[in-house]
């Protein structure tokens, strides 16, 4: 068991070597010498249109010493998967192998320029067209755009598709089902399609309510939008069910692929009877992820659809000369460029390095993992679920909220205090006060271990002493922060007056 740490706030720490970079050096002190002028002087002030400021900038005056030391501090605080682990729950925060980062910064790839002739960039269009057959093979739908260039681009681009495909029968539908455990992404796209989003609540085991589904479904349903396996961590039971349904009325079925990492290698949506899918390169193919990106959100569909995908498209030419070609019924270019090209080749490597074995048993161990953690801390939280999850699971804190007045805010924050990176709270919605935890498959069992613990730790002093728990973080840079307020009405100006 991890021991009990003691409450009591230590002091406040410094915000950098001696605080702000504002408040270190002295004015005489800089980091560069600026060489001399070898132009004509300019009046700035003339050329700017009376433009120029009268009082020049407040700027730090600093060493290159101070400065180095400064940022090397800032960087020391950040938390990252080389710091801890980070089971943040829906997001795959996961190690990933460096091998991969060299590869995608070699100059024969990271020097290329979008604009090049194509038989400049012969090895770039081999790797993206292995890459889309690889992409096809671990979904199970043959055509492949590498153009999104994130999750939420992704599902656009699929109702897109969609949307083109019913137009070309002349069909014209207005509504797509989305269930209620569902990313926000799912019904923001659906609107941006000029579609209405209707819910479908799930069952008591955490699946679609499938009377529901089927008292929505009808021919004016365009599309039924799933994520499988959901965001509670749970694969959809009836799923051969509900696409074989969606198709009954003409509509099609998209797959979120935000969880692909829970079933890559071992079942493929495609199979199933999706007719679309999106996957997450930069969280299940070896991208870091969070902090905005990069992102990578390619589409896999079905031959019927192909035709409608986003073009251009990396081809080989029967003469052996790889080149563009644009889908007969494309729905046109939706971003610059051929897509994040950087991470393409980090997924490339990441698939050529495990091969087919190699992805399955990544998604075994996501699995194992998540269900070892659910049996060590079913008994200190309420689980929202109780049924052999995926690679994710969801426990509630309501227990906690309701004995001890601790709630899964304070539990999350106290984790920080043992050296983790908290997990997703409040999410899925229906879940009150949820925890949602994903361990991936690259964190070892002592590490699922010291994190239990962890849990089980703060579980336990939330009975004992809650005031601790509600209190916390106290080893952090920052103690509490009022996270509305940050959003709302964030301070990001240096007031050298104040």
């Amino acid at each position: 068991m991890t021991e009990k740490l003691a409450h009591t706030p230590p002091a406040a720490p410094a915000r950098g070597p001696r605080g702000l970079i504002f408040e270190i050096g002295a004015p005489e002190s800089r980091c560069v010498e600026p060489p001399a002028l070898d132009v004509p002087e300019v009046d700035l002030d003339e050329v700017l249109g009376g433009a120029a400021r009268v009082e020049p900038p407040v700027l730090p005056h600093v060493t290159e010493v101070e400065i180095a030391r400064h940022y090397s501090h800032l960087a020391s605080m950040n938390f990252g998967v080389d710091s801890g682990s980070y089971p943040l729950g829906s997001c795959t925060m996961k190690y990933n192998p460096r091998v991969n980062e060299d590869a995608c910064r070699m100059a024969g790839f990271s020097g290329l320029h979008p604009a090049q002739p194509v038989e400049t960039v012969q090895g770039a269009l081999e790797l993206m067209v292995g890459l889309a057959e690889a992409l096809a093979e671990v979904s199970g739908l043959p055509g492949v755009t590498l153009q999104p260039a994130a999750g939420a681009h992704g599902e656009l681009t699929a109702l897109m598709a969609f949307r083109a495909y019913h137009a070309d029968r002349g069909d014209v539908r207005k509504r797509v089902l989305i269930p209620d455990s569902a990313h926000g992404t799912n019904p923001a796209t659906v609107t941006m399609c000029g579609y209405e989003t209707v819910t479908i609540p799930s069952d008591a085991t955490g699946g679609v309510d499938m009377a529901a589904l089927h008292a929505a479904l009808d021919t004016d349903v365009a599309a039924v939008m799933l994520t499988n396996p959901n965001t509670l961590g749970l694969f959809e039971r009836n799923i051969i069910e509900i696409t074989r349904a969606v198709h009954d009325v003409g509509a099609l079925a998209y797959c979120d692929g935000a969880n692909l990492n829970a079933i890559m290698g071992v079942t493929r949506p495609g199979d199933a009877g999706f007719d679309a899918l999106h996957i997450n390169l930069h969280k299940t193919f070896s991208t870091p992820h969070g902090g905005g990106g990069p992102g990578a959100g390619p589409v896999c569909v079905t031959e019927e659809l192909a035709p409608y995908l986003p073009g251009p498209l990396p081809v080989l030419r029967p003469d052996g000369v790889y080149d563009w070609q644009v889908p007969a019924r494309s729905i046109g270019r939706i971003r610059a460029g051929y897509g994040n090209f950087g991470v393409l080749v980090r997924a490339y490597a990441y698939v050529r390095a495990l091969g087919a074995e190699g992805l399955a048993e990544a998604s075994e161990q996501a699995v194992l993992s998540a269900n070892y953690l659910k049996e060590r801390l079913r008994g200190a939280f309420e689980l929202a679920y109780d049924r052999t999850c995926m690679h994710e699971f969801v426990l509630s804190g309501s227990r906690q909220k309701r004995e001890h007045g601790v709630r899964t805010l304070d539990i999350a924050k106290r984790l920080l205090d043992h050296g983790f990176h908290p997990p997703t709270v409040y999410f899925p919605l229906i879940v009150e006060e949820a925890l949602m935890i994903e361990p991936t498959e690259t964190e070892s069992l002592a590490e699922l271990d010291r994190f239990a613990d962890a849990l089980i730790a703060i579980a336990e002093e939330a009975a004992a002493d809650p005031d601790a728990v509600r209190s916390a973080p106290f080893t952090t840079p920052v103690r509490r922060v009022d996270e509305a307020r940050a959003a709302r009405t964030p301070d990001l100006r240096y007031d050298p007056a104040r």
